[in-house]
């Protein structure tokens, strides 16, 4: 039973579509309608108060299935204008998190993703060959870690960790965090602005986020303070290097948020994304509270993304939980790219390779900015892959800049509620007549 957009199911023909009326029966034969094209995207479906009396069962029944249909993304909307069914095929996915790239025409100058210069990576080859002489070779023993990149990242890591695990990369890590340790419908402090990925981990696991402004040294105790009243369960930043504004805690903040959070029921999760590339000192509230903080080290910008390799280090507890769900999947990380990994860390001449592209990193992005301060545009960042710009509009500026086929990524992303108008400039790699993609980037933050 085809419909076009905007015309609504009725609800007696729905309610004969559902053999169980439950909240699950409900949503498997919507979904099931969904998938096989009988409910068509945009088609309005009945409201509570019509389909529940239809199947003799109260309304909150029908609204469990329809919360639950719009977790999976199979229907948007709610209150007066009624649920609809989604304009994308259902099932979890990131919102606000999406690769758009394979639309974009070659020659398109893309500055929207803060990806490492794969010319300023160390080389794999011996590293690789070093991991094949792993004994553990072929082995189907799960270990969470293997001994040589635990031996490897203890040496730089901040505090002493009561268990390690290693993970597919950062935001895998966080996801195995996130997802054993909050529950649909609990609260999560972390700090605003955020990156994509981890809202939509957490709008994935149902949490409800407590933003916690930041300035220059890392969330600001007071706003931390206000969302301590609300209980949560997780508090969620990034040490150093903020991916929005590049902020780093100083020991003077470290104090402070250590002091609010010790004698709080949380888990402290540290996201270092910058790791070894950082020339920031640590200040983390780990070094003081380790027994609750658990630290996610991403090694992708800084020794290869296709390493996919995050280590994850402290609290033993959420640790466990982590290691145990991962069961249900692949079990553990190939010990190949762990111990080649390993090896890179401990490798001299690999790490002054990445001294060296911290060196020049840092280098592109103070050029960048200059360029763009010279212009008279307020830039954001500090030791990391990118900067933020402030503009008059920034799905306006974005516009501009594509027609002059140049991608940035909207600063809403990293925002759960509604922030301001900015846009991210990627200054990780050399980009060729770099002052006319500054004048356009000036031009842009302008339109409106």
């Amino acid at each position: 039973m085809t419909r076009d957009a905007e015309e609504a199911a009725p609800a007696a023909w729905l309610a004969a579509q559902i053999e169980e009326a439950s909240a699950a029966g409900i949503a498997a034969t919507v979904s099931r309608l969904i998938r096989d094209g009988t409910l068509e995207a945009g088609t309005r479906l009945p409201t509570v108060r019509d389909l529940a009396p239809r199947l003799h069962v109260g309304p909150g029944t029908v609204s469990a299935a329809w919360r639950a249909l719009r977790e999976q993304r199979f229907v948007e909307g709610g209150g007066r204008g009624g649920m609809r069914v989604a304009g994308s095929v259902g099932g979890p996915s990131p919102l606000r998190y999406t690769n758009i790239t394979r639309y974009w025409s070659p020659d398109t100058l893309n500055l929207s993703r803060a990806v490492p210069d794969p010319a300023l990576l160390p080389d794999l080859a011996p590293a690789l060959q070093h991991a094949l002489t792993d004994p553990k070779l072929h082995s189907y023993e799960v270990d969470p870690i293997t001994a040589s990149l635990q031996a490897a990242a203890a040496s730089t890591w901040p505090f002493p960790a009561e268990a390690w695990l290693c993970s597919r990369g950062g935001y895998d890590g966080l996801l195995g965090l996130i997802s054993t340790s909050v529950v649909a419908g609990e609260t999560v402090a972390i700090e605003e602005p955020a990156t994509p990925r981890l809202l939509d981990i957490l709008d994935h696991v149902g949490a409800r986020v407590l933003p916690v402004a930041l300035d220059d040294d890392g969330p600001v105790p007071e706003r931390l303070a206000a969302a301590l009243r609300h209980k949560p369960v997780a508090f969620i930043y990034e040490p150093r290097n903020s991916s929005w504004a590049g902020a780093t805690v100083t020991p003077t903040r470290q104090a402070e948020l250590a002091q609010l959070l010790e004698h709080e029921n949380l888990l402290v999760i540290e996201d270092d994304a910058w790791g070894t590339l950082s020339a920031e000192p640590y200040h983390g509230v780990g070094a003081l509270l380790p027994h609750k903080t658990v630290m996610v080290r991403s090694y992708s910008k800084s020794h290869s993304p296709d390493l996919r390799i995050g280590v994850v280090g402290g609290a033993a507890s959420p640790i466990e939980r982590v290691r145990v769900f991962r069961q249900f999947g692949d079990g553990w990380t190939s010990r190949i790219l762990q111990d080649a990994l390993a090896w890179l860390l401990t490798d001299p001449e690999s790490q002054a390779t990445v001294t060296r592209a911290s060196e020049v990193y840092t280098e592109r992005r103070q050029r960048f900015a200059a360029l763009l301060r010279e212009r008279g545009l307020e830039v954001h960042g500090g030791d990391n892959l990118a900067l933020w710009v402030p503009v008059r509009n920034e799905h306006q500026a974005m516009l501009v800049m594509a027609s002059h086929g140049i991608a940035t990524i909207a600063s809403s992303a990293s925002w759960s509620g509604r922030g301001p108008e900015g846009v991210r400039v990627v200054t990780a790699h050399h980009v060729p007549e770099l002052e006319k993609v500054a004048d356009v980037i000036a031009l842009a933050a302008q339109a409106h």
